[in-house]
């Protein structure tokens, strides 16, 4: 079943109105039919089952009837934030995808020394732009109950200052050891409530950068005795937490 996301302002009409882009993809692209059912979410912790009453193309909006309400059971228990060093080409783009589609709640870009990208500040509106575009994107087709924010790129000192709020740091590093130590750190990730994921980007961190993160509570782990991509760290990590997250007590 296809899912859309409105503002909750838009659930305190009847009938609910969609207008915009995801009539367009509605109407035209999907070509739903008056009658038929799809999930509609605010991003809070309710689901609506909605029917397609019909559309108004002079509006250019499609009129849904709330048809069912129920908890929505898709999120993680925990917000994990996802501190991604800034890679090359467009890495960027499929690591937001797959980190939506792992239950990341968000995704912050960090700028560090290693970065190989230099980033041209005339462009990074435009790139934050299409990054919550695949954001939103990911989250319809993996059924979110909420889009994930990609925000602005953050130095590592601004990082950090973000990550002091929460209750849980991680940091996969190449040259931390001992498999049973990371086994104990993601077990302990089970009942925080909001978890910092700290990924090097191409170049890797510098130890004074680990010092760093450290410093601010954040536990260093390994994530095996082979190297990986900085796009394949995040994901293995957040994988790992998905299970012991969604484990029953």
């Amino acid at each position: 079943m296809y899912r859309f996301f409105v503002k909750q302002s838009q659930l305190n009409n009847s009938p609910v109105v969609i207008t915009g882009e995801d009539y367009n993809h509605m109407r035209n692209v999907l070509r739903l039919k008056k009658g038929e059912e799809v999930l509609i979410s605010a991003g809070g912790e309710k689901e609506y089952l909605c029917v397609i009453i019909g559309y108004n193309t002079e509006e250019e909006s499609v009129l849904l009837d709330i048809a069912d309400v129920f908890a929505n059971a898709r999120e993680l228990p925990a917000k994990i934030t996802l501190f991604q060093g800034y890679p090359k080409g467009d890495k960027l783009e499929t690591i937001v995808q797959k980190a939506v589609e792992l239950g990341a709640f968000e995704v912050v870009p960090v700028s560090r020394k290693r970065c190989v990208v230099k980033l041209d500040e005339k462009k990074a509106a435009k790139k934050l732009e299409r990054l919550n575009a695949i954001s939103l994107s990911a989250a319809k087709q993996s059924k979110r109950g909420m889009v994930p924010e990609v925000t602005k790129v953050m130095s590592l000192k601004e990082a950090c200052e973000y990550a002091k709020e929460m209750d849980y740091i991680l940091l996969p590093y190449e040259n931390a050891e001992g498999m049973e130590a990371a086994r104990r750190l993601i077990r302990e990730a089970k009942d925080k409530k909001r978890i910092g994921i700290f990924i090097g980007p191409e170049g890797g961190f510098e130890a004074s950068e680990v010092e760093i993160i450290e410093s601010i509570g954040g536990n260093v782990l390994s994530l095996g005795h082979r190297i990986l991509r900085t796009e394949t760290a995040g994901m293995t990590i957040l994988s790992l937490l998905m299970f012991v997250l969604e484990e029953e007590s």
